[in-house]
């Protein structure tokens, strides 16, 4: 497969090279390949639906065709993969995709795990080391160092904003030792964002050292992501009639979105023909995306901190990539866009505790609310050219190619729960008034020593630091 870059087209590259380097150097762009092969029509339709590591080979084959060999590749998943996700109806048209199976309880590590042991497999051959640099707002570091906490060969550095991520995240993220190191940021998500981009485009700076990313920036943690797509999407197309009397069902897949990298992995799963309608994309006060979907201009700003603070990300990264594959015109048809303030993650975590029993995390209730309000009367309402103020919560004023399906009940929505509860349990308490339950593996975290360096929002300082620790 040949990769091409957000920025220049003209570029063409491996695999290897767009994991190791994570972005383009020279333009800043990020890593696309240049074509999705769908899978075989016999693979999609199989059934029962096939099983998820299965579905991870049969998706990622293409992608590194004729630079890691099939025994290899299948060896990657088993390792990565100890775990899978979960499909669950939590009422006749709603399902919940459970993605926090994993160690770190959070959907990144699926991305995270199978990009490690790439990563490792490329640089078996290397002499020096190769540092990983990452930005997060939540979950992303934890399951990065997670996954690459011993590895061989490999150093990670995790930036976090200090005071703006959750007491359970960020005990996650600032207990590691060894080969993995956190630093505790002065300032957002964005400005830890752009340290680390500035750090990969600093021409003396990788001089010196081999630098790759860790964010859903690298194609080896969005490739990933879009396995669960697939393998949700082909389960609820065979459950559905069982659940709900719809055959063959316009499935939506409702994304609580930051850095939109996972969208952008359902993006890509759609393209290789994941029986996938649509998208809703669901978010917080920090509305980048749904502005640029209802009016057209992207216009990046500050983030703010609120209460599903993963997605607390004011310029999106990955909006590159999607600005990259579709025309404004064409995301218009394949999403909705939602977005709620602090009150209605409150009220959108109770509503769904009340209503199915089910105890949802803040950035999973912002998906559950845009889809019961999509299905009861939301979308209608813009059918019947009611719009609305795309600066208030709710819904934004475009009307997606799928809306027909939904309005004559044909459609069902998948959720996207991608973290445990546990890991927002203030938030969660406060809207339903019970703790959610911890598991163990976030439990035995908090009596782990800190080890997080605090940081300015300086690059020189940051740049200093990276030269003389690495």
């Amino acid at each position: 497969m040949i990769y091409t870059d957000t920025r220049d087209k003209s570029v063409k590259t491996d695999f290897k090279n767009a994991v190791m380097n994570g972005m383009n150097e020279a333009t800043g762009g990020l890593y696309l390949p240049v074509a999705f092969p769908a899978l075989p029509p016999e693979f999609i339709n199989k059934t029962p639906e096939p099983n998820f590591r299965d579905i991870a080979f049969a998706m990622a084959k293409p992608y590194v065709a004729d630079e890691i060999p099939d025994a290899d590749l299948a060896a990657i998943i088993q390792d990565a993969y100890p775990f899978a996700a979960k499909v669950l109806p939590i009422d006749p048209t709603a399902y919940v995709l459970e993605l926090f199976h994993g160690p770190t309880c959070a959907f990144k590590d699926f991305g995270a795990r199978f990009m490690a042991r790439v990563m490792s497999y490329f640089n078996r051959t290397e002499d020096t080391r190769l540092h990983i640099l990452v930005a997060t707002s939540g979950d992303t570091g934890s399951a990065v160092g997670s996954a690459f906490h011993h590895v061989p060969g490999l150093d990670v550095t995790i930036l976090y904003p200090d005071g703006k991520i959750s007491p359970l995240q960020e005990k996650q993220l600032s207990t590691f030792d060894d080969n993995v190191r956190a630093l505790k940021v002065d300032g957002t998500f964005d400005d830890c964002q752009k340290l680390v981009k500035t750090a990969f485009t600093d021409a003396q700076l990788r001089g010196k050292l081999r630098l790759s990313s860790a964010n859903s920036i690298n194609i080896a943690r969005l490739l990933p992501q879009s396995f669960y797509y697939m393998y949700a999407a082909l389960a609820v197309r065979n459950q559905s009639w069982r659940v709900n009397k719809i055959e063959n069902p316009a499935i939506i897949a409702v994304v609580p979105s930051g850095n939109f990298g996972n969208l952008t992995s359902g993006l890509i799963a759609r393209e290789m023909g994941a029986p996938i309608a649509g998208f809703v994309a669901a978010t917080n006060t920090n509305r980048t995306v749904p502005d640029w979907i209802a009016t057209g201009t992207y216009a990046p700003r500050p983030s703010v901190t609120t209460y599903a603070n993963a997605m607390d990300v004011g310029a999106p990264s990955n909006y590159e990539r999607i600005a990259a594959l579709y025309d404004i015109e064409t995301v218009r048809g394949l999403f909705a866009s939602y977005w709620l303030d602090n009150d209605g993650i409150i009220s959108a975590i109770k509503d769904c505790f009340t209503r199915t029993g089910y105890t949802i995390d803040p950035h999973g209730a912002v998906a559950w609310k845009a889809w019961d309000d999509i299905r009861n009367g939301a979308l209608q309402s813009l059918k019947d050219g009611k719009k609305g103020d795309f600066t208030k919560p709710g819904l934004t004023p475009n009307l997606p190619a799928w809306a027909d399906s939904v309005l004559d009940k044909q459609a069902v929505g998948i959720i996207l729960e991608t973290a445990h509860p546990a890991k927002f349990g203030a938030t969660v308490t406060q809207a339903i008034g019970r703790e959610p339950a911890i598991p163990d593996r976030l439990e035995k975290v908090m009596h782990l020593q800190d080890r997080a360096i605090p940081m300015k929002n300086d690059y020189p300082q940051f740049k200093d630091w990276l030269l003389a620790t690495l």
